[in-house]
């Protein structure tokens, strides 16, 4: 049954730029203005969070536009406060969407006496008032499970193949995908699948958490085009020596293709000053002017995919129709012809 209230978006302070252009495309897509509900997400002097909206959401189908990243507790906060002023204001239905899962690393117990903080989180989105959740590349399928509400995660790869395909078409043939560790190697396949090319991947071995003691390639990357795809880029160490290793096995290019860009500490300089040519991140995380500035480092957006996402939530049609580069193509139709 189509849907009898209009969208309504209401962002938190994590992305304000991706929230702004996700409002854009929706009011595209609509043929009408579809704009932010206007309300104040602001901190008192002791940095406790207040939120007030200043519009009427009674009874309305409300969307939370609030990645959890760095800092991923005040964000964290900022949505949770966020749902409760809605879920006390009478929305009819409340939509967290979350291009960025903050403590999706914490899925299980690694060690001993350990919290498995992502479910932790997922309680919290769920006692909050929040109905459903719509994410982009969870570091954990599972955590979905972890909900006792619908779950919806886009994937990133088919807005990938588009580029790639766009990037370098005429030289395919030369393409491989590469893992970039064993763990991630079913998103690479996925990718090379999606491209018609052929996998290979790094197999890491660590003497202790964040101290890698040997790295190999498995597979044939010997004057080719590397194609590395993971979900998060945290502080790139792993990602520059996985680089160096590729080169020194003969690799033509190295490309890399990473859903959320953390980029902590020395990572952008890490990516400026490696054999990287390229490495493309979507702005699930608000890019920070060091990451715009970095002469390797493309932003590729992922609002035409959310807010058509959100779209077919609010009208109840199919959300996975996403996942195939035929129904993204003319969403992302123009974006990789600028410039």
């Amino acid at each position: 049954m189509p849907a009898m209230t209009e969208p309504k978006l209401i962002a938190g302070n994590a992305n304000r730029p991706l929230a702004q252009a996700i409002a854009r495309r929706m009011s595209l897509h609509r043929g009408a203005p579809v704009n932010l509900v206007n309300a104040r997400v602001e901190r008192f002097n002791d940095q406790e969070i207040f939120v007030e909206v200043f519009e009427n959401v009674r009874g309305e189908d409300m969307f939370i536009l609030q990645s959890t990243s760095n800092p991923a507790n005040d964000n964290l906060m900022e949505l949770l406060i966020i749902a409760d002023a809605l879920k006390r204001s009478s929305a009819a239905r409340i939509t967290a969407v979350i291009p960025y899962f903050g403590y999706a690393r914490q899925d299980r117990r690694s060690r001993a006496r350990t919290p498995i903080s992502a479910k932790l989180v997922a309680n919290l989105i769920v006692e909050a008032g929040i109905e459903r959740v719509l994410t982009l590349d969870l570091h954990a399928g599972q955590i979905q499970g972890f909900f006792d509400i619908p779950v919806d995660n886009l994937y990133a790869a088919p807005a990938f193949a588009l580029d790639v395909l766009h990037q370098f078409r005429g030289r395919m043939d030369e393409v491989i995908v590469v893992s970039p560790d064993v763990g991630g190697v079913g998103r690479a396949r996925e990718l090379a699948k999606r491209i018609d090319s052929g996998l290979a991947i790094v197999d890491k071995r660590r003497t202790s958490p964040g101290e890698i003691a040997d790295m190999t390639v498995i597979g044939e990357v010997a004057g080719r085009i590397c194609v590395m795809v993971d979900d998060i880029c945290d502080t790139a160490g792993t990602l520059v020596k996985a680089v160096d290793l590729l080169m020194n096995e003969g690799a033509k290019e190295v490309h890399a293709y990473i859903t959320h860009g953390v980029m902590s500490g020395p990572a952008v300089e890490r990516i400026a000053g490696s054999a990287l040519k390229s490495l493309v991140l979507t702005d699930s995380i608000a890019p920070t002017d060091a990451v715009r500035s970095a002469p390797n480092i493309r932003i590729l957006p992922t609002a035409p995919m959310m807010a058509q996402a959100i779209l077919n939530i609010w009208s109840g049609t199919s959300v996975s129709s996403l996942f195939d580069v035929e129904t993204l193509t003319p969403i992302y139709e123009g974006v990789f012809h600028r410039g």
